[in-house]
């Protein structure tokens, strides 16, 4: 059975853009997405034709060994995925942010292995998705303890009406901002710490990062995006039509009319799909023009 978020939590994700519930799923739910997560490496790192379906993996090798840095599209790739993002205290808080009508937009696994794991940049998510309205939630379930040490997502509160630009001087789109959010103009970064079977609920605007795991411990996070039904993508090409092939309907009832809301959204100048880190190691390297 399945709990709302309360009145205070939802009104912090209103106004901070953010809320962290601690402990949502329990050590049983995690362990059924940690057999499904090493199933599916080993499926992977045994078949190479078929590798770049399910991983990709960190640039670096680890004593001699590939190492996985992201599963892609988890809910499509077992069934332990599609299991939790349907569970019923996940369904609940997303009813509380958005309404009961809403759909998956898409999923992915971050491994953020020990001491390899590779940061993340400032981002904000619906730059790289533009839709007709900003009722998008970003769900990140901890899979295990995260700290600073490891890595934890940090976000900037109170930045989720606006967006940041994220493209570079020639219109090129960066896969991150493109001004400093770590020199204090905007506020201070808020690091979330939290225990493994924690849910972070973030709004799709709200800026976030992560740094690199200097740690000995895994840091993975299973994250799925969930919409309302009638937020539809507004801007079409090859991004977008990866995208909307990974959507999936989940509560509710079909809309048959886009809701319009929300800041100005970007529209990403992009030749081709790339997964977010490589989007954003190709710009540092100024390879997106």
């Amino acid at each position: 059975m399945g709990t709302p978020l309360t009145l205070e939590q939802v009104r912090q994700y209103q106004t901070e853009g953010y809320v962290v519930v601690e402990r949502l799923f329990d050590a049983r739910d995690l362990a059924r997405v940690e057999e499904a997560i090493s199933e599916l490496s080993q499926k992977a790192l045994a078949s190479p034709e078929i590798m770049g379906e399910i991983l990709e993996l960190e640039p670096e090798l680890v004593e001699g060994q590939p190492v996985a840095r992201r599963i892609f599209n988890p809910y499509d790739q077992h069934e332990a995925f599609q299991a939790l993002a349907r569970d019923s205290r996940m369904m609940d808080s997303i009813t509380s942010l958005i309404g009961s009508n809403f759909n998956l937009q898409h999923s992915k696994l971050n491994m953020k292995p020990p001491r390899v794991g590779s940061a993340v940049e400032w981002h904000q998510d619906l730059a790289y998705f533009p839709h007709t309205n900003d009722d998008l939630v970003t769900t990140l379930v901890y899979l295990d303890d995260a700290t600073v040490d490891n890595g934890c997502l940090q976000v900037l509160p109170r930045h989720h009406h606006h967006f940041f630009e994220h493209h570079g001087p020639e219109g090129e789109f960066l896969g991150k901002i493109s001004v400093n959010l770590d020199d204090g103009r905007f506020g201070r970064p808020v690091p979330l710490e939290a225990p493994a079977g924690s849910v972070i609920f973030m709004h799709c605007i709200t800026p976030h990062s992560s740094l690199p795991n200097t740690s000995s411990r895994a840091r993975r996070t299973l994250i799925y995006e969930y919409r309302a039904a009638d937020s539809f993508p507004i801007y079409y090409g090859e991004m977008t039509a990866t995208a909307e092939s990974r959507y999936r309907p989940l509560s509710g009832s079909p809309a048959t009319q886009a809701r319009l809301g929300g800041p100005p959204p970007l529209i990403p100048k992009v030749g081709r799909y790339s997964s977010l880190y490589d989007l954003q190691s190709r710009s540092s390297k100024g390879e997106t023009r």
